[in-house]
């Protein structure tokens, strides 16, 4: 191989890499949003909630997986899920879909019932607790709480969400520029914003006159 292809290569590799970091991070998001009504209520199982440094969340839930999997402990720990869901960003005039953690600090794990005493429990309260990230469960004195089945569903409901939620960086009352259409340049105060069609109304002022006019969020800009 000459030295120009060996470059070729190396460079095809370096660039493949984050692709399948990617990917991987795509997949693994996947899983755990489409986690099924049975696993997620199956008897004899409990969900948990653990605290854990900011930003650190997904770093303990590979963490804890990549244990699992090397102690064997499949039997004890079934599922370990970062709640987030999609959020629509607008921001310098572009839309684009990101993740949202809905707890940050905090991750979700399924595990069988943690019980004092009892030495399946103490092992799999172990290989949690001593995970790099995790500062403790949830708990009421020593003994963590397990959430309710529906407080569970409420969570990962929110999940499977097929509409992705709005964030604008503008509220009602908020000034504004309008940057694209017939408007544009015209500053105005936001009136009302509606999430789920995508626009703002926004009331400017027009040869003197107060005028309401709708928008799409694309086209306006705070302040």
């Amino acid at each position: 191989m000459s030295d120009n292809q060996r470059l070729t290569s190396d460079t095809e590799q370096e660039e493949a890499q984050p692709r399948r970091r990617r990917r991987r991070k795509d997949e693994d998001l996947a899983q755990q949003e489409q986690l099924s009504d049975e696993e997620i209520k199956a008897p004899g199982r409990n969900w948990y909630f653990l605290h854990t440094y900011s930003g650190h969340e997904n770093k303990v839930r590979n963490a804890i997986k990549s244990t699992v999997e090397q102690m064997d402990a499949k039997d004890k720990i079934f599922n370990v899920v970062v709640p987030t869901e999609d959020e629509i960003e607008i921001r310098d005039g572009q839309r684009r879909t990101v993740k949202r953690k809905l707890y940050p600090g905090y991750v979700l794990v399924q595990t069988i019932e943690l019980r004092e005493g009892d030495p399946a429990s103490d092992e799999a309260w172990h290989l949690i607790r001593n995970t790099s990230g995790v500062t403790g469960f949830v708990s009421s004195g020593n003994r963590p709480v397990p959430l309710s089945q529906d407080e569970v569903s409420h969570i990962l409901r929110a999940m499977r969400m097929d509409q992705p939620r709005v964030r604008v960086g503008f509220t009602v009352g908020s000034n504004v520029r309008i940057n694209d259409g017939p408007f544009e340049d015209l500053v105005g105060t936001v009136e009302d914003i509606n999430t789920e069609k995508g626009k703002v109304r926004v009331r400017v002022s027009m040869l003197g006159r107060e005028t309401p006019v709708e928008l799409d969020f694309l086209q306006v800009e705070k302040l």
